[in-house]
């Protein structure tokens, strides 16, 4: 068995990220392949938010060790201010301080093959590029997201610390791994003489959680239509006036009521701001925004809704939400609100979505909301079959990375 040192700071007991999914669900399943892992990551004092329902999914065998960490704005802040400089590259570069230590021991004590870190948390990385330059152990920077791009971050130092992570990453790391095509794309760009080094391993579903969640079959709202955003809702990156607008005409029309329809944001993160918005279009009644709950009972709500909503600016393009892996496994209808030439538009339309439309584009939504309300009215909304949903699982993805590392380490 070999091993893999494994820095995230996404991880158990850590409360509100969809991130925590590709790390621990690669430590549940790396070993299936030959691959033990050894986790690294921050104490939960840390952490914003806090859940203990994925703790017992974390194998009792993998050591997982807990470097001391604070959050600048939680911890250092002095009436809700701080020095820049003291969250650069993030709020948690303190982690740095005491992971970097800690790793060097326990390369020492476990001897890995291979050291993976995980962005979007600049840190890690930082942890990751330094145990390599001390110790020479192979290293992989997975990145779910893109770094430095235009205009993100806003704060110009700390676009120029993203940068020179994001290079040291791409030109030392042994293979530099994206979620998008359009992210890994865009990175052989950036980066020409390094672009055999970038891999493309997707997100995905777990089947396990599926499997244990409750699908009853009985509807969420009795009577109405129910369209569902299981996540949080970006103000910019997942802007949702142009739907709200629409909906707001699509009301007056008499198209979407509150008496046959109900769209529920669950653990939107923006409760005031979507509050406000509804105020404004006269949506309030249509509206529905609920707090946060378990995973796997927020599994279970995605298989009763009787559709998922998916919302992606343009700005995103080379990113996917993870929840759209989740929405396929769900086999329930999907109204994607996403750029058509974007990646997650592709994922959606390659599973059989059938109404799609540019989220900035008002008139678009509102033509898709009233495609996807006939189509649900009519019994004819599509769903991704078997074989598509199974091609995205957890699995899959994670076999995809056993078999990188074992490429690196020959």
């Amino acid at each position: 068995m070999r091993r893999v040192l494994m820095v995230a700071y996404h991880f158990p007991p850590l409360a509100g990220s969809s991130g925590i999914q590709r790390t621990l669900r690669f430590v549940q399943q790396l070993p299936q392949h030959g691959w033990e892992p050894i986790v690294l990551t921050a104490n939960p004092l840390a952490y914003d938010q806090t859940s203990s329902d994925l703790l017992g999914e974390v194998p009792t065998s993998t050591p997982v060790h807990r470097a001391w960490a604070l959050n600048t704005s939680k911890h250092l802040a002095i009436g809700g201010r701080y020095i820049a400089s003291m969250a650069r590259p993030d709020r948690w570069v303190s982690w740095r301080l005491a992971a970097v230590p800690l790793g060097m021991h326990l390369i020492r004590k476990y001897r890995p093959d291979v050291i993976w870190s995980t962005y979007p948390i600049a840190t890690a990385h930082l942890i990751g590029a330094r145990l390599a330059a001390r110790s020479g152990v192979p290293w992989v920077a997975d990145f779910r997201d893109p770094m430095a791009q235009s205009g993100y971050p806003a704060d110009p130092e700390t676009w120029k610390q993203f940068k020179q992570i994001e290079t040291e990453a791409v030109s030392r790391a042994a293979h530099s791994v994206f979620t998008t095509p359009g992210a890994a794309d865009e990175y052989r760009r950036r980066y020409p003489n390094h672009a055999g080094k970038i891999a493309v391993i997707e997100n995905g579903y777990d089947e396990s959680s599926f499997s244990a969640a409750s699908n009853t079959s009985a509807a969420l709202e009795p009577g109405k239509f129910t369209l569902l955003h299981s996540g949080i809702v970006y103000p910019s990156e997942r802007d949702p006036r142009p739907l709200f607008a629409a909906l707001g005409r699509l009301k007056r029309e008499g198209v979407m009521t509150a008496e046959h329809w109900s769209i529920r944001f669950r653990a939107s993160d923006n409760d005031a701001m979507l509050s406000e918005l509804a105020r404004k279009y006269d949506i309030t009644d249509l509206i529905k925004l609920l707090p946060p709950i378990r995973y796997r009972e927020a599994l279970s709500e995605m298989l009763s809704a009787d559709g998922l909503l998916v919302m992606q600016g343009r700005g995103c393009n080379a990113q996917i939400p993870a929840k759209a892996y989740e929405y396929i496994r769900a086999r329930r209808p999907i109204l994607a609100l996403a750029d058509p030439v974007g990646d997650t538009a592709g994922l959606l339309r390659n599973a059989g979505v059938q109404t799609l439309a540019a989220l900035e584009d008002e008139h678009a939504v509102e033509g898709a909301l009233r495609q996807f309300s006939e189509l649900l009215r009519n019994g004819n909304a599509s769903v991704a079959s078997d074989m598509v949903a199974q091609s995205h699982s957890r699995e899959s993805r994670t076999l995809e990375l056993a078999r990188l590392f074992d490429q690196i380490v020959g």
